[in-house]
């Protein structure tokens, strides 16, 4: 099993580098970075700690073909990649579509953009010329004027079952938005059956448990933590995780609405007990093996410890690292 952990950029800079090393030291392998308008741009986020680390993988998790064309993304992973001696990797999906419709952006096809920007990446980092006409984005002659690398894996997240079929078809790994142990499983087997629609087989992808955590010694500080990530979490949860943790679409979509007009900390203070459970993993340091236990065996290669971490990140990662590794 390997090991990653999340970061949101709304920390300093200097926050991210110490909490990164400290994330390397600590000998996990991946730093996924996610990717808002609204926090520190993820690009920039990542240069820095590129140079800032020697041995973790780096890339954003995840990333959206919507505010960025998918040609200025292979620029910049390929970029990134330079930067880190080869240690780049590159998340994306969809992208939220409460946030997309606060600049004016509608997520239209959501599954033709993921597919088309993943095809148009995949040749440019391969150092091809691009002629392309879809349906979503189109390239005339595109290519990178600088030798990329084509080695940077392409991992595509999702909840929904469409999605998560078009990610075991097409990508080399999954960035899975669940913390609960049966959503985990009811997403592998709906990567599993689009894997093996396009004759691959599910042991060929890295499967990722990107779960949401919060650990601290006081339960009560660690679910409070967690409250605002678990908000924007259960804001696109699919009806079907929703309805196997009984959470009505009620509570689901007052959330929605507060996000909508930017009152997250509103949004938050809907979230319930139920989402919280539901929708993170929130315990003592001493108990966070027992989520983890079977993970494997439901098909996972790879977790991580997504945000917030806990209320005091540093700590956290400290009592994690000595659990987990």
């Amino acid at each position: 099993m390997k090991f990653g952990v999340e970061f949101v950029p709304y920390r300093t800079i200097d926050a991210l580098v110490a909490l990164a090393k400290q994330v390397e030291g600590a000998g996990f392998e991946y730093v996924w970075v996610c990717d808002h308008y609204h926090n520190r741009y993820v690009h920039s986020v990542l240069a820095r700690l590129a140079l800032a680390t020697k041995k973790v993988k780096l890339g954003p998790g995840v990333t959206n073909p919507y505010l960025v064309h998918p040609a200025v993304t292979a620029a910049a992973i390929a970029t990134l990649d330079e930067l880190s001696e080869g240690r780049a990797v590159l998340g994306i999906s969809a992208g939220d579509p409460i946030f997309l419709s606060t600049v004016g952006v509608e997520a239209r096809r959501p599954l033709t953009a993921v597919r088309e920007a993943v095809h148009i990446m995949r040749e440019l980092l391969a150092g091809k010329r691009v002629n392309f006409n879809g349906k979503t984005f189109v390239c005339r002659g595109a290519r990178l004027r600088f030798k990329p690398s084509d080695k940077v894996p392409i991992y595509v997240g999702g909840r929904g079952a469409r999605m998560l079929e078009l990610a075991g078809s097409i990508a080399d790994g999954v960035l899975i938005n669940a913390s609960h142990h049966d959503d985990l499983r009811e997403c592998v087997h709906h990567i599993k059956r689009g894997a093996e629609s396009a004759g691959r087989k599910l042991k060929d992808l890295d499967v990722v448990a990107y779960m949401a955590t919060s650990i601290h010694t006081d339960i009560a500080r660690a679910r409070a933590s967690a409250r605002t990530v678990v908000a924007f979490v259960a804001s696109s949860a699919p009806p079907s995780a929703l309805e196997r943790h009984d959470i009505a679409a009620a509570d689901v979509e007052r959330i929605r609405k507060k996000l909508r007009v930017g009152k997250i900390k509103d949004a938050a203070a809907a979230v319930t007990n139920r989402m919280i459970d539901a929708f993170s993993v929130c315990c003592k340091p001493t108990e966070l093996v027992r989520h983890m236990e079977g993970l494997n065996e439901l098909g996972i290669t790879q977790i991580v410890i997504g945000s917030p971490i806990g209320p005091e990140p540093a700590k956290a990662i400290d009592s994690i690292a000595k659990i987990l590794l």
